[in-house]
């Protein structure tokens, strides 16, 4: 009976002692996240928690700490990202309105206090005011469409757009512009005509872009080109190209961002609102579709938009 009593004893002992350990281990692995987090929170790093293999329970604690301070550190850095993006944004913003407003007001100040110029130079000056006050005025409206588009406010209503005649249709629009650079067309549309899920009014303005900018930055290699691409049962691709000076490489990934600029003399590739891609983005994101740039200077820009068919 009292060996039994001893066994017994003893058995309880060791699971005393073994019970004390594992709750000291424990309570060290607590004291050190708690050590590790107040660290965290003071320097405002985001370094990762050395994960116990010992303690199940905390183990999967201090893994799930880890994916939460992941998770914080790239919104962390998404932030910063966009506080940086708003700050160029303003820049540009205030950059670009100051320079025509400079020349409105040069202008009006000539016309105010100069009796005599002629009416020559007074109808050439108003025309220059006129054309100023309207490039103002679309940077504004560009400006207020981007932020609409990325509240979420505007709703596009989805719907079968014939994308074969509107391509046709906006060409034809652009054709005395076109002519005029001496830029040479190239079309490539299929004889039959293809339908895709989109909205109509945002689809043109998506085309109104692409064109425009190959025009501005395609012009030199006086080509520019439009072709539509289908397969059955997949996307439909709408590319416009040129073959004009192109964008580096290592901008491919940025060209769409807002107000984007090259450090040369504030982007001698995409000069004025910087607004036009990224609007062309969110708007071909908002139909469901994608937008690619490839580009090799000189020989082949294009910009890919796919977009589902219908």
């Amino acid at each position: 009976m009292t060996l039994i009593f001893a066994i017994t004893t003893a058995i309880l002992a060791i699971a005393v002692i073994g019970l004390w350990m594992r709750l000291r281990k424990r309570t060290q692995h607590l004291t050190y996240i708690h050590q590790k987090i107040s660290d965290i929170l003071d320097q405002g790093t985001f370094e990762r928690l050395l994960v116990f293999n010992s303690d199940e329970q905390v183990s999967q604690l201090l893994k799930d700490m880890n994916q939460l301070l992941d998770h914080a550190h790239r919104a962390k850095a998404g932030y910063a990202n966009q506080e940086k993006e708003m700050r160029n944004m303003l820049s540009n913003i205030s950059h670009d309105l100051k320079t025509p407003l400079t020349v409105v007001l040069g202008y009006s100040e000539t016309l105010l206090h100069s009796p005599s110029v002629t009416d020559q130079e007074r109808k050439i000056m108003t025309e220059k005011i006129q054309d100023k006050a309207q490039e103002v005025l679309r940077l504004i409206h560009s400006f207020f469409d981007l932020a609409k588009l990325e509240s979420g406010d505007t709703e596009l209503v989805l719907s079968r757009v014939n994308i074969s005649e509107l391509c046709r249709l906006k060409m034809l629009s652009f054709y005395e512009m076109l002519t005029n650079l001496g830029l040479h067309v190239e079309l490539e549309i299929p004889d039959g005509d293809l339908f895709v899920q989109a909205n109509e009014e945002a689809l043109d303005r998506v085309l109104d872009n692409l064109i425009t900018n190959g025009m501005k930055y395609g012009a030199e290699g006086k080509v520019l080109g439009l072709s539509l691409e289908y397969s059955t049962g997949g996307p439909v691709t709408l590319q416009i190209w040129d073959q004009g000076k192109g964008i580096p490489e290592s901008e491919h990934s940025r060209v769409f961002e807002r107000m984007y600029t090259l450090e040369d003399s504030r982007n001698r590739l995409y000069q004025g609102s910087g607004l036009g891609l990224t609007i062309t983005k969110r708007l071909v994101e908002r139909m469901g579709g994608s937008i690619h740039l490839h580009s090799v200077p000189h020989q082949r820009t294009v910009f890919s938009v796919i977009l589902k068919a219908w």
